[in-house]
């Protein structure tokens, strides 16, 4: 971004005159922003930083503002630096409960409206919380700019407005809800609830969860909430950050007038990180519903940007972050956990030194421990080699990078950098301490932090296998709270904020923005293999996607899991390197690799560094074409594999989708099956068959190339001449059974003991995907009523009754036919009302169809969504993936578009009538059997109990219910 010289030495004056003086004692400026200081890029492409121009309000509000044009899309931003390390002892969980209020309306903005108008722009919104800040955002087409900072405005300055009690009760049952669902339901959720509370000292801000307990939740009050929002959400605790396709000059004008009347909040100063240490070694222990024991050990770390952060970070990455680790080598590769890691998780007033182990079934923690102890004495002993230093600051560099494809990241590092430091002009800095870095600083920070400091080492065990932890439990948390400080925020009132325009008139959209549709290109040559590619100058990076058709559609039914064990074999040794040198060899190129397996492909991806492309793909040729298949490590994925499969029998998620496809497809797809497979059929697979499978299946005539980013039609044209050493054979597809379709609607019911909430699943099997056809219509059918977060599904499950954190409906499908789903998990004593209420939506939006402004509200924001629909590489590339694919012409997006605009309210009812068969579909439901069966049986569907072992749903017994 060049500037002519008279506006850059207008700029470089405004700045000077702004360091000499703080913006907030400015007092002379006529209520206008005042410029603090503007970033431009230099021209070298390597160079990161990202160019903005900062600015001051007179009410505190700071204001940055980052021109991006490579996308017609605006992000807007509202850091408030209140998390939940600004609540105190019994009354946890404020920070986060505001963050579901503020969506909830304002004053000129009727509760649900938010999400109305952002989603039916095209846009998107969200907010979340952490223990530090509490962060609101959009993702608009640049024509809704005015809309946004209208609503985040009214959200700051007009919140109270429209808060009401029974606002507040129902986003207290969502609140619980979402920790029903994210803590108390998930595997090892709770773990960091009491551990926290054991590692930090009593009264700590991070002692208790940022969700809040719930007996704080439940003895809280509306006007509690509405006194912690008077002190903490105020301009002059606040960074609006604005990235896009917009005019520095129009923003601010736009950000003055909305922001620019809305009074300070109280004043607040940072806090100071709080550095502790433990006299002696902290153990406690968790009982959970899991099957792996699991043995964390926590040391006290440092401070997010603290001067030893970034040589911690590295340490955890040599000691515990990539298969040449010792972690990895003693405790994966040697089959004695499923999973092991370290990481040094950093925040604004302390840190982790974390290394997490989940343990193979019945071993003792105490053995983790001494293992883990031995290990970091290993790792010292070894000595770290340049080498290793040099991958894990080549891994930082490269991480930081691929984060630039997105303006939402651009305007998140920013903002971040300017609520913690007071200077968002740090990502060279940042990535400079990483490089900086050198072996002795690695040497001090072990012997400072970790080898003889003390560590809270918590123990999470199965049920009834207490015998497993690590030791018995010689610390409990707790203290007196009349000692620690109260804050009163008693005394705080109202502010008045006074305009000179009227805020209930919603701003008018600009014109609408020419869809960016990326430019593609295909190369064909006879000695090379056929290659689809976007060019994307915007970063120094090239996103790479393989399709190989070996998926699930290539596997027989007795050996359902042999795609997955291939794929995995791929990320092992080659016949020329290990795999440790592998690893070590992507890490140190910087590249990010990954190979998934799904129903019709094999697909790896990278993320490369353009410096680094021509060594990647020549990695990657060798992993696809001369795999190693050693024994020994088809052994230990096996095994791995086997214990995935017994860990999905406590993982409600996993029980309710594999149930769900097991109904659908029926017993002789490979689809019914999960990708991982089933015990049996995973035992009865060999080395053997991995090498034939990969040996009929990854051939040139098998396989799709696509690529994004740094590159033109000649340099795609090189990178494909790279790709050597391939077969040319044609794989026959397999005869695929048709599955029998439901004929009439039953549940079946999967038993989880004392499950806390209930998932379920509801649908049938639809439609394969197309372009303009059904399924293309079924989808903007299904919008309003489960496929956006205003659908009649959320707002009546989640908002009116507050049943679920989240419900959502959709059709998916790819060449073959997919499901129609409905999935959500709900409140165990509303499961049978969640199911009530679900089918009664369907057959009403059946039956009745959807209204005008339904559609008109659906029209508008698929069409509005385009514009964010091609941003990064990895969506590019996907864009080209499905064209290629599906041999779609270069118009479909406009054929498409063509087809939605020119939908009726008629058509949409005739497709909701043929293709929401509710008298026809599947309802899974996972939860407490005992509970649940009798309730269930009254809802007028045959109940049949399903087997809680893999996805076998033969029945055990049936409840006819009521005809």
């Amino acid at each position: 971004m060049k500037k002519n010289v008279f506006s850059i030495l207008m700029a470089f004056l405004a700045t000077t005159l702004m360091y000499g003086q703080k913006a907030s004692d400015k007092k002379d400026n006529n209520g206008q922003p005042v410029l603090v200081e503007r970033i431009t890029k230099p021209d070298v492409k390597e160079d990161l930083t990202i160019p903005y121009s900062k600015y001051k309000l007179s009410n505190g509000l700071t204001v940055i503002i980052a021109e991006d044009h490579s996308d017609p899309i605006v992000h807007v931003d509202v850091t408030y630096h209140v998390g939940s390390a600004r609540e105190e002892p019994g009354k946890s969980g404020f920070a986060h409960f505001f963050e579901h209020m503020m969506f909830q309306g304002s004053k000129d903005v009727a509760n649900g409206e938010q999400f109305k108008i952002v989603t039916q722009a095209g846009g998107t919104m969200n907010g979340n919380t952490t223990s530090d800040r509490t962060r609101y955002f959009e993702t608009m087409p640049k024509n809704y700019l005015e809309t946004a900072l209208w609503l985040e405005s009214d959200r700051m300055g007009f919140l109270l407005d429209s808060v009401t009690q029974k606002k507040f009760e129902i986003q207290r049952a969502t609140v619980k809800n979402e920790k029903s669902q994210r803590y108390d339901n998930r595997p090892y959720g709770r773990l960091s609830e009491i551990s926290d509370k054991s590692f930090y000292p009593f009264g700590h801000p991070y002692s208790w969860p940022t969700i809040g307990y719930v007996p704080d939740l439940n003895r809280v009050g509306v006007e509690d909430l509405k006194r912690f929002f008077l002190r903490w959400y105020g301009p002059n605790n606040a960074v609006l950050t604005i990235g896009g396709d917009v005019n520095t000059f129009d923003v601010i004008q736009l950000v003055n007038k909305y922001f620019g009347s809305i009074p300070r909040c109280p004043e607040v100063t940072n806090q100071k990180p709080e550095y502790f240490n433990f006299p002696n070694d902290r153990y406690i222990s968790v009982e959970d519903n899991v099957r792996f024991p699991m043995l964390v050990m926590e040391y006290p770390s440092v401070a997010r940007f603290n001067q030893d952060e970034a040589a911690l970070d590295l340490l955890a990455d040599l000691v515990g972050g990539g298969k040449s680790s010792v972690i990895y080598k003693n405790f994966v590769k040697a089959q004695k956990a499923v999973n092991a890691y370290a990481s040094d998780p950093t925040s604004e007033l302390g840190g982790q030194f974390t290394i997490s182990v989940q343990a193979l079934p019945g071993t003792k923690l105490a053995d983790m421990e001494a293992l883990v102890r031995s290990s970091l004495k290993e790792f010292i002993e070894k000595g770290i080699t340049d080498k290793d230093l040099d991958r894990v600051k080549t891994q930082r560099e490269a991480e930081m990078t691929f984060q630039l494809e997105s303006i939402a990241n651009k305007v998140n590092i920013l903002s971040d950098y300017q609520t913690y430091l007071g200077n968002p002009n740090y990502i060279r800095t940042d990535i400079d301490r990483y490089k900086e870095v050198t072996k002795k600083d690695l040497q001090r920070v072990y012997e400072v932090y970790i080898k003889d400091a003390h560590c809270l080492i918590s123990s999470v065990y199965p049920r009834g296998h207490k015998e497993l932890i690590a030791a018995p439990d010689n610390y409990t948390a707790g203290g007196d709270s009349s000692k620690l400080a109260h804050q009163n925020y008693d005394t705080l009132k109202p502010r008045t904020v006074k305009d000179n325009f009227n805020r209930k008139k919603q701003p008018k959209p600009g014109p609408t923005p020419v869809m960016s549709i990326p430019n593609h290109f295909t190369i064909y040559d006879m000695h090379a293999p056929t290659g689809n590619g976007v060019m994307n100058t915007e970063v120094p990076d090239v996103f790479i996607m393989i399709n190989i058709k070996a998926g699930q559609c290539m596997e027989r039914n007795d050996k359902a899991g042999l795609a997955n064990l291939a794929a995995k074999m791929l990320q092992e040794s080659s016949y020329k390197k290990s795999a440790e040198e592998m690893a070590d060899e992507f890490a140190s190129l910087g590249t990010e690799i990954s190979v998934s397996t799904g129903q019709e492909y094999i697909t790896i991806t990278a993320h490369c560094l353009s410096k680094n492309i021509i060594k990647s793909i020549m990695l990657i040729n060798e992993m696809i074409t001369v795999p190693r298949c050693d024994p020994d490590e088809f052994k230990r994925v096996k095994n791995e594999t086997l214990q995935q499969i017994a860990n999905q029998s406590v993982r409600a998620d996993a029980l309710a989708d594999n149930t769900f496809n097991a109904v659908l497809y029926g017993d002789q797809s490979p689809f019914a099956n999960s990708i991982l497979g089933t015990k049996e059929s995973v035992e009865n697979i060999s080395i053997e068959d991995v090498k034939v499978y990969l040996q009929m299946n990854v051939s040139l005539k098998n396989t799709d190339f696509y690529m994004s980013g740094d590159l033109d039609d000649q340099k795609l044209k090189s990178y494909m001449m790279l790709f050597v050493g391939w077969q040319f054979m044609i794989s026959p597809d397999l005869p695929k059974p048709r599955p029998q379709p439901i004929e009439k609607t039953k549940i079946y019911l999967v038993n989880k003991d004392n499950a806390p909430q209930s998932e379920i699943r509801i649908g049938y099997l639809a439609l394969p995907w197309d372009s303009t056809g059904d399924f293309y219509k079924s989808n903007i059918m299904n919008y309003p009523l489960g496929g956006a977060f205003s659908s009649r599904l959320n707002l009546f499950l989640r908002e009116k009754k507050g049943y679920t954190y989240g419900i959502r409906s959709f059709f998916s499908g790819n060449h073959n036919a997919g499901p129609f789903e409905v999935s959500a998990g709900v409140r165990a004593d509303v499961t049978d009302s969640s199911i009530i209420d679900a089918m009664d939506i369907m057959k009403n939006y059946g039956a009745k169809g959807i209204t005008k402004d339904e559609l008109k509200f659906t029209k508008d924001a698929i069409l509005g969504r385009e514009a964010l629909s091609y941003e990064t590489n990895a969506q590019k590339a996907r864009y080209i993936e499905r064209m290629w694919s599906y041999k779609l012409s270069d118009n479909y997006l406009n054929e498409q578009q063509s087809v939605l605009k020119s939908m009726k309210v008629k058509d949409i009812n005739k497709i909701a009538k043929q293709y929401l068969p509710t008298d026809k579909m599947a309802i899974v439901v996972v939860g407490d059997a005992k509970s649940l069966k009798d309730k269930l049986s009254k809802l007028g569907y045959e109940v049949v109990e399903v087997q809680n072992s893999n996805s076998s749903v033969a029945p055990d017994k049936k409840d006819p219910g009521k005809n």
